[in-house]
């Protein structure tokens, strides 16, 4: 039996690797896939794939490919949500800010340094016409649970996460949603580190055969909805609204998106320079 460590978000777009894991479809391969969650994101996984906690990772695509650029030694494998991630821009309920215009200059709450959180920020103020280097301020929360806790406390302004998992804090008065980022990308890739490929290509191929079957006909299961808003506390129309505007993927990151992703990384001085694509990503 082959050990392999995947890490991700404790989130929806994840449940297709509960469900094949609830079923022991790796097992029957000979593999013996265990999944880690990580409250604190896109950092938190890069962090870990650095420090070989985990052989992969369902991870966001920016903030992979910046780590990579940075030295991590990890490729992307295939896309697994093509569909862009809808951020939405949060204040405290009880913030002064009511547009997103206002919050130039304000102290923006991320999970930390290196997360979708940090990286999409850049792209919201760029989104604004503001100075990313002027009219950004970070303060570090680590996780929604942070986020919860700091700003109504005033310790941040606003805090960018998926619209849909914020939703319920919207919904019950914790915060207010004042705007939208979506990722000019595909937001979820699949990283694995590159001893892990080196060492056993077969497996990893193995197991993206089985998400990728699963994925493909993710939204046709019986009353997956109801799974859905049961098991994420999210009302049942906004988990269909979710279903409607998410597709998942089975292949590769194109060269021309990831030629963009670094462009606009590059542009906002999130990386120093570029790389070519093949070192970057892996064709399985």
């Amino acid at each position: 039996m082959k050990d392999f460590i995947i890490g991700g978000v404790p989130e929806h777009f994840n449940l297709p690797w509960y469900l094949t894991l609830r079923d022991k479809e790796y097992t029957k391969e000979g593999i013996n896939l265990r999944w880690k969650d990580f409250s604190g994101g896109t950092g938190q996984m890069c962090k870990a794939l650095r420090e070989k906690q985990i052989d992969m990772a369902v991870i966001l695509t920016e903030g992979m490919v910046r780590d990579i650029i940075n030295g991590n030694q990890c490729k992307i494998v295939q896309v697994f949500v093509k569909s862009p991630l809808i951020w939405g821009i949060h204040v405290a309920d009880n913030s002064n800010y009511k547009k997103v215009k206002d919050l130039k200059g304000t102290q923006a709450a991320i999970s930390r340094f290196g997360s979708g959180s940090h990286l999409m920020a850049y792209v919201n103020a760029e989104n604004h016409g503001w100075n990313t280097e002027e009219d950004l301020n970070f303060t570090v929360i680590k996780n929604l649970d942070g986020a919860l806790e700091h700003l109504p406390a005033g310790n941040g302004d606003y805090f960018m996460w998926e619209k849909f998992m914020t939703k319920p804090y919207v919904d019950n008065g914790i915060f207010r949603l004042i705007g939208e980022c979506p990722t000019p990308w595909p937001c979820f890739v699949i990283a694995v580190r590159n001893d892990v490929l080196e060492n056993d290509e077969d497996s990893v191929r193995k197991i993206l055969d089985i998400i990728n079957i699963t994925t493909e006909d993710f939204k046709e299961i019986p009353e997956i909805d109801v799974m859905i808003a049961h098991r994420y506390g999210q009302k049942l129309e906004d988990v269909r609204t979710w279903l409607s505007l998410t597709e998942w993927s089975q292949e590769q990151l194109s060269k021309s998106v990831l030629k963009d992703i670094q462009d606009q990384l590059l542009k906002l001085d999130l990386i120093t320079s570029k790389m070519p694509a093949d070192a970057i990503l892996k064709n399985l």
